[in-house]
């Protein structure tokens, strides 16, 4: 069963591969003029996917430094987002998939609902405001946030020890993950929102781990390929993902060694986090609005 999942896998992004290339060789002398600097974007590779093998964000990391430094406008910021993901995304759900044992119903459940809602999901979410969405997700994050850490003092019983759901909890995962694949699209990471779900369903922490990057690698393979036949992202930081690579191995070699309650505290802090960048990102949209009117 998994090597018919990683046959899947292995074609989606095997299909991407010839496409990028194709589109890099096409396009070989324009990738040295493009800004993004060429020694520092593979540095700052491997430092953005070492965070991310942890679960923190590398839509909101990578935003941050590519807007900062100029590396890349933001008419071509979604698709760099999305294109450099697909290489090291691959290699952190290769690796999870096989060194974590998980429920393999569970883990497809998961990644196919993810994919789902990735392909179809945002043309049901857009028609939502997107502050709406945003509101929804943060207070869905406190509440989650709150009642891990509750748990961890006991004040509340949490059983984080499961690495399978079955009956009604696999169904409501599999629904789950078909709306974070949604909202991963338009721009909402669905990293955290996983971390929290497989939480309060009962399984261990690090079971949020080969879920999220095996969905992801199904997933962004297929919005990623849209962004490069239209052109609209930086091939050289794109290119430069392959350094990514580095960061992953040595981060999952650093979660495996962890115990769980190391976990518990990084998911903790992820939430925590990512909360944060919600609020005052809707703050900072809000205040642009109200300068343009």
């Amino acid at each position: 069963m998994l090597l018919a999942l990683f046959s899947v896998l292995g074609i989606v992004n095997l299909i991407y591969l010839v496409i990028f290339i194709k589109d890099l060789i096409a396009h070989k002398d324009e990738i040295l003029q493009e800004p993004a600097s060429t020694i520092w974007t593979p540095v700052v590779q491997v430092f953005i996917y070492f965070l991310s093998t942890f679960g923190i964000s590398d839509f909101a990391v990578s935003t941050a430094i590519y807007t900062r430094a100029k590396w890349v406008s933001i008419k071509k910021l979604p698709g760099t987002l999305n294109a450099q993901d697909v290489i090291p995304i691959f290699a952190m759900a290769v690796t999870y998939i096989t060194s974590v044992k998980i429920d393999f119903l569970t883990l497809a459940v998961c990644m196919i609902g993810q994919a789902l809602g990735a392909v179809i999901g945002p043309h049901i979410v857009i028609r939502m405001k997107e502050a709406v969405i945003r509101r929804f997700v943060e207070a869905g994050l406190l509440v989650a946030t709150i009642m891990i850490v509750l748990s961890k003092f006991n004040v509340i019983q949490a059983n984080g020890t499961a690495m399978g759901l079955h009956g009604w909890k696999l169904i409501f995962a599999g629904f789950a993950l078909f709306v974070f694949g949604a909202l991963n699209n338009i721009g909402i990471g669905c990293f955290s929102l996983t971390m929290a779900t497989v939480y309060l369903l009962g399984l261990n922490p690090i079971a949020a781990f080969p879920i999220m990057m095996g969905g992801c690698a199904l997933a962004l393979p297929l919005g990623a390929m849209q962004f490069i036949r239209a052109g609209r992202y930086s091939r050289k930081i794109a290119l430069s993902s392959v350094f990514g690579i580095i960061g992953v191995l040595i981060a999952v070699f650093v979660v495996k060694s962890m115990n769980m309650g190391t976990i518990q505290w990084i998911v903790i802090g992820v939430l925590i986090y990512t909360c944060y960048t919600l609020i005052t990102s809707e703050r900072k949209i809000e205040k642009l609005e109200k300068a343009n009117n």
